[in-house]
């Protein structure tokens, strides 16, 4: 979602590294773990699913995404709300569904009316939410009716007491859900070094258990980040968790004129990244996500905190030293023209 360049990958010689290419569903670490080998939550039947919807003004697509919920073939769910002060009908429909739904079905919260990220990040910090598996929620999507059994399929193949999550592709829809596409296909391994650069997986595709769960909380609300999706990428990554990205969409993401970040699979998306990239938002970005992991520089494995370190120090030196240290700390994109970007970025000290 946050990718700035994303045509399909090629292998680039300017590329600061080349991540091994695992096929089109692929997960780092982990391989293709077997359910049998280890220790789950519970069956996937009974396995508690938390869908923690953050919603701001959005009567009018709102119904249609909590309807969406309601046809999961996975079906032991709970809806946590957290509505930012909306000025239309969304808490009345939020309501009006809480009393329709079985009791505890449906929670509603009042958000800290921050922004959308702090509005994830106090519902992810509740301690009060309780469940085996956590999925983020946009209010104006429309989900598979797959979506929630494929997540936990793979969940429960990862050890309980290991930072665990789940991100997949969307296909994309206009705002009458009609079909015009699909988000971009990442085909090279989810890492710390990918995830310093940018997010693969949208936050209204991502599922994690409770061990990625616990690291989230353990760093907080109160954090410098950009987007919460991108922080649980780089926090569960660089804590040494297991990451699967599907290649099969799991949702559909609309697409309309009040999205707070859309996909950027057009060219029109692509030429507005360029431009943040050249106005100094790229780099921005990364001040903003390296001053939250540094709070968290303890619990990084000692190979990503000597990643995190490289690129820290990279970004104030000179241009020669720079290119070095940033090829040395072996951080990538995912797709050739992201690579041709970064590489821009670390010539003209965007980055």
């Amino acid at each position: 979602m946050l990718g700035m360049l994303t045509e399909q990958p090629k292998v680039l010689s300017l590329s600061f590294r080349n991540a091994q290419a695992v096929g089109p569903c692929h997960s780092a670490k982990c391989g293709k773990a077997s359910v049998s080998a280890s220790r789950v939550e519970g069956s996937a039947a009974t396995a508690r699913v938390a869908i923690l919807l953050c919603t701001y003004n959005g009567q009018r697509y709102l119904a249609e995404q909590l309807d969406s919920f309601a046809a999961q073939s996975h079906a032991n769910w709970e809806v946590w709300a957290s509505d930012d002060g909306s000025k239309d009908d969304t808490h009345a429909i939020l309501e009006d569904y809480k009393s329709r739904w079985d009791v505890g079905r449906l929670s509603i919260y009042s958000g800290p009316a921050v922004g959308f990220a702090a509005n994830f990040l106090s519902l992810t910090c509740n301690a009060s939410i309780d469940a085996d598996f956590y999925a983020y929620s946009d209010q104006d999507d429309v989900w598979e009716a797959d979506k929630l059994a494929r997540a936990v399929q793979w969940l429960q193949s990862v050890p309980a007491d290991i930072p665990a999550l789940y991100c997949s592709r969307t296909r994309l829809v206009d705002a009458e859900n009609n079909e015009i596409g699909v988000s971009p296909l990442f085909s090279k391994a989810p890492s710390f070094a990918n995830a310093l650069l940018q997010n693969i997986g949208g936050g209204n595709t991502m599922v994690f258990n409770n061990a990625a769960c616990e690291l989230l909380r353990g760093a907080g609300e109160i954090k410098s980040i950009v987007t919460h999706d991108w922080w649980a990428y780089m926090v569960v990554a660089g804590c040494g968790g297991r990451l699967f990205y599907d290649s099969q969409p799991t949702l559909r993401y609309r697409q309309h004129g009040d999205n707070l970040v859309g996909t950027n699979s057009n060219w029109a998306a692509r030429l507005r990244r360029i431009r943040m990239l050249f106005q100094g938002r790229f780099k921005l970005w990364n001040d903003s996500n390296i001053s939250a992991l540094l709070t968290l520089e303890h619990r990084l494995t000692p190979e990503n905190r000597e990643i995190l370190q490289c690129f820290t120090k990279a970004r104030g030196m000179i241009l020669i030293p720079r290119l070095i240290r940033l090829k040395r700390s072996g951080i990538y994109r995912q797709t050739l023209l992201g690579n041709i970007g970064l590489v821009a970025a670390a010539i003209l000290g965007k980055i």
